[in-house]
């Protein structure tokens, strides 16, 4: 049997939630589940940007966390029968841990700096600024449903992960931070 990508069900702006809720594409719930599917293609964007076997497999980590999270956010938290994964504390001890290790590694910042310097790093800034708008939408779809602290917890730490990457980036791939001089 060949399954079809396509089903012809959302041709009139609804989609389905796993529960079978029909909602509206626009909905915030869909909102935050793809923003974190967007956020998880620009994961995969970083994985292309390196060859460092402990980066790639916490990346690689990230990607799995931000598959269990569109899935929890894409469940109709009234409707859902089926058992989903879920996201732990020690998910969020392990972005700690790789900060805390970036940290150690980088020298000390001095003041904001400047997305860009190579392509990596420019990555590393797009990748956490859609983050910290999926952060921002999830925080928004708790205003009306229910939603596992966990989740935006997640998100918060994985914004600080990827700014410490491209720090880390930076710093590997010698390339200069440019700081932020701001005009008065």
């Amino acid at each position: 049997m060949t399954f079809k990508i396509y089903t012809k069900t959302g041709d009139q702006g609804q989609t389905s939630l796993i529960g079978g809720t029909r909602v509206p594409k626009h909905h915030i719930r869909i909102e935050s589940y793809g923003t974190v599917d967007e956020l998880n293609s620009w994961i995969g964007m970083l994985r292309d940007q390196t060859t460092d076997e402990n980066t790639l497999s916490l990346l690689i980590e990230i990607q799995d966390r931000l598959f269990t999270i569109g899935s929890l956010l894409a469940a109709d938290p009234e409707k859902n029968k089926m058992e989903l994964p879920q996201i732990a504390e020690s998910d969020i001890a392990v972005l700690e841990r790789a900060i805390d290790t970036i940290n150690e590694e980088v020298p000390p910042m001095k003041s904001f700096v400047l997305p860009g310097g190579h392509p990596a790093v420019s990555h590393c800034h797009v990748a956490r600024c859609v983050c910290r708008r999926a952060e921002r939408n999830v925080i928004h779809l708790t205003e009306t449903a229910p939603v596992d602290p966990l989740i935006v917890k997640y998100l918060n730490r994985l914004s600080d992960y990827l700014f410490m990457l491209s720090r880390q980036f930076s710093h590997r791939l010698n390339v200069t931070e440019t700081p932020w001089k701001p005009r008065m």
